[in-house]
């Protein structure tokens, strides 16, 4: 069991940043209310997936709805908390730790807040590795768990309880609450035994996101500085090879809110305007990487978005035009390469005309 405490906080939220692939809501008014949580009620337990109780009883909690949202609807300490103990009253008994839906962005901390107030810890590892938009396409459900019984709140504290027969009626339910509540709630989902939180996490990524939020800031400056480093701490992880895919200037980028997801592209073009341009497609986080008419990298695999100045990841909802950035794609936990997992979140999933090659595959032949 580690202690997490304040001054892991800053990398923790950088990490969780690049591995979000532009989603999961920006982490900086998180991060503050975390620090809050931390500073009043002290360090929380950072457990092991491997050492919890076969018995225990873990809920996943986290926010659910368009990023965009999160920067206008801004959260507390009491949304977590209260969102945890409306479903403790639901259930009847006390939860023994939380977990993140996914490592990316802002709901990598909101376990974060739950456990310090609740004084009970908060599991090393997340559902997606990443960030991805829908309920389904986490592992937990892919694994078998159920989603339910399951409760949101929103920023009103109004408490919405749900029993569904499966994921999708799951996805579709609480999408439609995120949407009738201001686009942005608060939900703990999927409660699991430890037994089967062990056949279904991500382990170990709430620790790779300090250590990677820790490699951002010693080397942080210009993005072509960091390759070296990134690349050799991939390479030793869970996700596998990093690629550099493109740098230039953001020459257009936009999104709107369509059924509760920020929906849009981005378009990046050389710095001196000749070349090839790349096209980014978004449903809340990066999912598709396009140049010349070619795939270069796609969902599941990572796509994430630096500042090239900074080597800063950059959220979807903060990409702006004139911005100079680096493109980076990453592999994804060998979960998602599964036949079983990319029936949830393979690129036709999203709507997209083509299969998913690896990104390995893709730079290997473009």
């Amino acid at each position: 069991m580690k202690k997490f405490g304040r001054e892991s906080l800053a990398d923790l939220s950088a990490g969780a940043v690049f591995l979000a692939t532009g989603g999961g809501g920006d982490p900086y008014v998180a991060e503050l209310v975390a620090q809050q949580a931390l500073e009043k009620y002290g360090s929380v337990d950072l457990i092991d997936p491997e050492n919890l109780d076969d018995d225990a009883y873990v809920v996943a909690i986290g926010g659910v709805g368009a990023p965009t949202v999160s920067l206008e609807l801004l959260p507390s300490i009491d949304e977590a908390v209260n969102t945890l103990r409306a479903f403790e009253d639901r259930v009847g008994r006390k939860v023994d730790a939380v977990v993140s839906f996914e490592i990316g962005g802002g709901n990598s901390l909101i376990p974060i807040v739950a456990g310090a107030v609740m004084g009970i810890p908060v599991v090393d590892g997340d559902g997606m590795g990443r960030a991805l938009p829908e309920a389904q396409m986490m592992t937990y459900p892919i694994s078998g768990v159920s989603p339910t019984p399951a409760v949101a709140t929103d920023y009103q504290g109004t408490v919405t309880e749900f029993h569904t027969k499966d994921i999708m009626e799951f996805e579709k339910e609480i999408r439609q609450c995120a949407l009738s509540s201001g686009g942005m709630i608060t939900s703990a989902e999927h409660p699991m035994t430890g037994k089967q939180l062990k056949a279904a996490i991500v382990p170990g990524t709430v620790s790779f996101s300090i250590e990677l939020g820790r490699l951002l800031r010693k080397y942080r400056g210009n993005a072509h500085r960091i390759y070296e480093p990134l690349a050799e701490l991939f390479s030793g992880s869970i996700y596998g090879d990093l690629f550099h895919l493109y740098t230039g200037k953001v020459i257009d980028s936009s999104t709107r809110i369509v059924g509760g997801y920020d929906i849009g592209a981005a378009t990046i073009a050389p710095f001196d305007g000749s070349g090839a341009e790349l096209t980014i497609s978004i449903k809340n986080e990066y999912l598709a990487a396009e140049a010349n008419g070619k795939v270069i990298a796609s969902v599941p695999d990572l796509i994430t978005i630096v500042d090239y100045e900074t080597s800063t990841p950059i959220n979807a909802e903060r990409l702006r035009y004139g911005q100079r950035v680096t493109v980076f794609g990453v592999g994804c936990p060998s979960f998602y390469r599964t036949q079983r997992a990319l029936e949830f979140v393979a690129p036709s999933c999203f709507g997209f005309p083509f299969e998913y090659k690896t990104i390995e595959e893709l730079n290997l032949s473009n």
